[in-house]
């Protein structure tokens, strides 16, 4: 078992479809430094590709990003 990634701040986004998670973590995002680490529940399953394209476009770092269940946790850097 790995060690859980770190985190500053953290949006449970279950329940929520596209693109509604995107949108909260962005806004999230925007109220921490960069550098620091959001953490975003999901069970969208469309999520996974999704939070991949965001973070590249958007020039944050996905630095982790877990399935659990029928729910996945991304980790996401900010720039």
């Amino acid at each position: 078992m790995s060690e859980p990634t770190a985190f500053d701040l953290e949006v449970d986004a279950s329940g929520l479809n596209c693109p509604l998670p995107i949108l909260r973590a962005k806004k999230a995002l925007s109220t921490i430094a960069s550098g620091q680490v959001l953490k975003v529940v999901s069970t969208d399953p469309g999520s996974k590709r999704d939070f991949q394209q965001f973070a590249r476009q958007a020039g944050h770092e996905l630095v982790g990003m877990e399935e659990l269940g029928r729910s996945w946790v991304f980790f996401i850097k900010r720039r």
